[in-house]
């Protein structure tokens, strides 16, 4: 067997496992294991691309993969859950910014040799590089957003047809790139092509930030996959292919749980500052720690709803310990998700999978919503846009038929809340002045703590 035939046949394998892996990871329960063998898959297919007959570069190749793995390991290592939805934006945007570098770098060669090598290819390595750019440049404004380093939104009048007139220069200037394959229309195309990415997420406000991040992972897989065949190299073309199809599947999904399409995702200004909606009647009702404490113990049913504020707390191993000492009782525990809780898609999920919660208390929104008005008592830490009730009640709140969580319908609802602002899409939140809405003011992770201290006093210190 020849070598090209052993690198092809690697390339098969490594398919695979990326094949197996991802379904794998469609269950919390082998998600881990998926990864791994997705992992393994990746690893295959590096090793056997330093074969490919005709390379060059290895040692570059080599001290490149060693810089990257070597610093992504320390950075992993280190980093803090409730920055994982910016790592994930940066390191999609790594790798649409690598298709579109492959994409540059195939169209200034040609442009050096006064040729290409087809007509299909030189298509797909420019449709590539723009959509690669965009996710780049698109994914690095997502990071500054969500890691409050930016606002939420840059809006100006006329917005939206500057940024058509932007990206159909950015067309036109490709295709001039394909035609003439002249540098300065080449270079004028990228530039276009990475301000597009910057111009079509300045608008995009907090709220949507979950659906962006998986769109543009959707783009980054089709740049992958595009530049593949640019490359002729399967395994590109095969993992592109896939993360591209998971990231759009996973799109709409984002954009089916907030009742929104993808296009008023990238075209309006849903998640603003500025927020619209009937004024707000009654006031917010303070609680103590004992009193809570004292609520949840005698209650027969208790439904959790964890936040974004429960993983800026570092909240969710006190909240396990909380539940457990509640089973302990007797009392029925169960926990609420909601598909865009947090700053990115299954946020919610790997935070109570940190904490050791079992996958069977864990509940989707579809599943625990009729069972809120049987419930004694609704835990709502760090939550806030998803269980706002005027998503159902005020035609003109910017979050109108948007699916929430029915938290309001519960007998007794507990918001652990640091302050009184709004959450991050600005929206005032009508469940903290309902009549059954009690707020426990204070850091979540605190105020867990006191509730279950306060409960091991009810026990008898034990």
């Amino acid at each position: 067997m020849s070598v090209l035939a052993l690198v092809k046949l690697s390339y098969f394998v490594a398919a695979t496992l990326f094949l197996l892996g991802l379904q794998r990871m469609a269950s919390p329960k082998t998600a881990r294991s998926g990864i791994q063998w997705a992992g393994v898959g990746m690893l295959l297919a590096t090793f056997a691309t330093f074969f490919l007959p005709g390379m060059h570069n290895l040692a570059l190749m080599a001290v490149a993969i060693v810089l990257g793995v070597a610093l992504n390991w320390a950075w992993g290592k280190k980093v803090a859950i409730t920055d994982m939805p910016q790592m994930v934006a940066l390191f999609n945007g790594m790798g649409g910014g690598s298709a579109a570098a492959i994409g540059a770098m195939e169209l200034v060669r040609w442009s050096a040799a006064g040729r290409d090598d087809g007509r299909v290819a030189a298509v797909l390595a420019v449709v590539g590089a723009l959509i690669g750019a965009v996710s780049l440049t698109g994914s690095v404004i997502a990071w500054a957003k969500l890691d409050g380093r930016m606002d939420k939104r840059y809006t100006f009048p006329g917005q939206q047809w500057f940024n058509a007139l932007v990206a159909v220069a950015a067309v036109a200037c490709g295709a001039m790139a394909l035609h003439t394959l002249a540098l300065p229309w080449i270079v004028a195309f990228f530039v276009l092509a990475l301000a597009l990415g910057v111009l079509m997420t300045l608008p995009i406000g907090g709220a949507d930030m979950p659906v962006v991040i998986s769109l543009y992972n959707a783009f980054t897989g089709l740049a992958v996959a595009f530049e593949g065949y640019v490359l002729g190299n399967e395994a590109l073309i095969i993992a592109g292919t896939m993360v591209g199809a998971a990231g759009m599947l996973l799109t709409r999904l984002m954009a089916k749980a907030m009742n929104r399409s993808i296009k008023s995702v990238l075209f309006s200004n849903f998640g603003g500052a500025a927020a619209g909606g009937q004024a707000i009647a009654g006031s917010m009702k303070p609680i103590e720690a004992a009193d809570v404490a004292a609520l949840m113990a005698y209650a027969e049913r208790v439904v959790i709803v964890p936040g974004y504020g429960m993983a800026v707390a570092q909240a969710q191993h006190k909240i396990w310990e909380l539940t457990q000492r509640l089973l302990a009782r007797g009392v029925k525990v169960k926990f609420a998700i909601h598909p865009v809780a947090g700053r990115m898609p299954g946020h919610m999920n790997v935070l109570l999978a940190e904490a050791g919660v079992p996958y069977d208390l864990i509940a989707d929104m579809d599943d625990i919503n009729p069972e809120f008005p049987n419930t004694d008592v609704a835990l709502v830490i760090g939550a806030n846009d998803v269980v706002n009730p005027v998503a159902k009640t005020d035609p003109s709140s910017p979050i109108y038929g948007m699916p929430i969580l029915d938290v309001v319908s519960a007998r007794n609802v507990i918001v652990i809340k640091r302050g009184k602002g709004t959450g991050f899409a600005g929206i005032e939140n009508a469940l903290f002045y309902a009549d059954n809405t009690r707020m426990l003011y204070g850091d979540g992770a605190e105020m867990a703590n006191a509730l279950v201290s306060e409960l091991k006093a009810l026990d008898g210190g034990h």
